[in-house]
């Protein structure tokens, strides 16, 4: 594993300034870019340490503060803990804030994003990878629709709305998506039921997207997520095999 040089930076958009933070080896070489979407507790130390896990493996990771227009990161006033049995007093806080992230203004961020990565001396020539957890899955899914000539690979773990009934869901992009995809689901979590699963799977499916979709038994809502009680470290450590499976197929490293 390599050395990893890590920072706070900003990342200019259409809406204004997103803070972010950006890991890469320091090794003085480039190296293939990935886009880490959180999930809705927010960027903090524990996201940061995922992204230097993954520079260490040899990439260039950006973590995006996806709520910017609230504040900047840290948004919420959470524990270092986070008791997941007391979520519905979390989202109490964090809701609103998840209802002004639209499709839209994700989807215009994500492209900023990208071209922050593309201007970074750091970061390869080609594709990009992308991965996300929670909501971040979901904005994992839209954004390998929404710009598929940049992504060359995208996973999702423990994603909730993955396949609605809404007008907007994120499996109607499917079609679009030239990226392969892995997907990491909860066993026991209730913002994604099999039916969702299988819906994804279908649309995926016919669009005739390359993916594989897993579900990881005994594992709740969060699973990768160590500074929670959601936390499973045998599913998290799963979760990593794939995800470098998966970016050493799709990306090419110096």
């Amino acid at each position: 594993m390599a050395s990893v040089h890590h920072s706070r930076v900003d990342v200019p958009t259409p809406d204004g300034t997103a803070d972010a933070y950006f890991a890469y080896p320091d090794d003085g070489k480039a190296h293939p870019g990935v886009l880490l979407y959180m999930d809705a507790f927010g960027l903090r130390p524990h996201l940061e340490a995922m992204a230097d896990r993954l520079a260490a493996a040899g990439y260039a990771v950006l973590v995006p503060n996806v709520f910017y227009r609230s504040r900047p990161a840290p948004v919420f006033d959470l524990p270092e803990f986070i008791d997941t049995s007391r979520r519905t007093e979390t989202l109490e806080q964090i809701a609103p804030v998840m209802r002004e992230l639209t499709p839209e203004r994700a989807m215009s961020d994500a492209g900023a994003y990208l071209a922050w990565l593309d201007s970074r001396p750091e970061v390869a020539e080609g594709p990009i990878g992308l991965t996300g957890y929670c909501m971040g899955a979901r904005l994992s899914l839209r954004t390998a629709g929404a710009y598929p000539e940049r992504v060359a690979a995208a996973a999702g773990f423990h994603g909730g709305g993955l396949a609605t009934d809404a007008p907007d869901s994120p499996h109607l992009v499917a079609d679009r998506i030239t990226a392969e995809l892995y997907f990491g689901h909860a066993d026991h979590d209730r913002s994604l039921p099999p039916e969702q699963i299988e819906r994804l799977n279908e649309a995926l499916s016919a669009a005739g997207v390359r993916y594989r979709a897993e579900v990881y038994e005994g594992a709740s809502h969060g699973f990768t997520q160590a500074d929670t009680s959601s936390y499973n470290r045998g599913a998290a450590e799963r979760h990593w095999e794939e995800l470098l499976d998966l970016f050493g197929r799709a990306l090419s490293q110096p």
